[in-house]
């Protein structure tokens, strides 16, 4: 629910949260006063930051269908974010109807939200993890049994590695993931991208996530390359997340890929 509760949630709510700023983008309500009020100095630091939070959304979609028509039936979905239609489970059940999708999340009014939401009978599962912790969010997956690692999986990181300081290794996270899963497996991946960004406008936007439960971390389309390493592109290759096999207008700040994991 937006807005202020009579009774104060188990969390902070004076702290704005990436997440409930992201739902507060796409119109939902799922956010606080405080994630209304700083997306917003965003937005005037920024204004194609809200096309930006669509075009993004866009790719997942567009993503999440092109990895389930290279026959994969399960995906895990790192930093899934608050349930937004239509969700990973529904877009690759669209092409299967039996295909099996794990939400991560480690806020929890995210994984509250999910699991309220994202709940669909069998083949659908949330967990509350740290993405920042690969081996615990693999053995969480794993003791779910929701997923088979035997099989090729569609691994997510939408819009969310930005938030993993250089000192968290971000690099290092998705090469845990990326060395976990069997061949024939999909990476997608979006990203923020300072390339071609004002510079001051990217100062104001990164200054106001440093009150944020995460801070914001653009980088450079070669810093974002580096995560595919070990992977083939897919066509188009790393592109702007609105173009990424689509029609549409470029939106800048946002780069985004799919790519596959070869046979050793």
């Amino acid at each position: 629910m937006a807005g202020d509760e009579a009774t104060p949630p188990p969390f902070d709510v004076t702290i704005p949260s990436s997440a409930r700023m992201y739902d507060y983008a796409l119109g939902g309500k799922d956010n606080y006063a405080v994630d209304r009020e700083t997306a917003e100095r965003i937005f005037a630091a920024f204004p194609d930051l809200r096309e930006l939070v669509k075009a993004n959304r866009g790719f997942l979609t567009r993503a999440v269908r092109f990895i389930a028509e290279q026959g994969v039936r399960q995906f895990v979905d790192l930093g899934a974010g608050i349930p937004t239609s239509p969700n990973v489970h529904e877009i690759a059940r669209e092409v299967h109807p039996d295909a099996c999708v794990l939400y991560v999340d480690h806020d929890p009014i995210v994984a509250a939200h999910s699991r309220a939401l994202r709940a669909d009978g069998d083949g659908v599962a949330v967990i509350e993890a740290d993405i920042r912790d690969p081996d615990t969010v693999l053995s969480r997956i794993e003791d779910k049994g929701v997923i088979d690692f035997a099989e090729p999986v569609g691994i997510l990181f939408i819009d969310v590695l930005h938030f993993v300081t250089d000192e968290e290794d971000p690099a290092g996270i998705v090469a845990r993931f990326r060395d976990h899963v069997t061949p024939g497996s999909h990476l997608a991946l979006s990203a923020a991208c300072s390339d071609g960004v004002d510079p001051e406008s990217a100062e104001k936007v990164t200054a106001a996530y440093k009150n944020a439960t995460t801070p914001l971390v653009p980088r450079t389309r070669a810093e974002i390359e580096r995560f595919f390493r070990g992977l083939d592109f897919v066509s188009p290759g790393l592109a702007n997340m609105a173009a990424w096999r689509a029609d549409g207008p470029e939106t800048p700040g946002g780069l985004a890929g799919v790519a596959r994991k070869p046979a050793s």
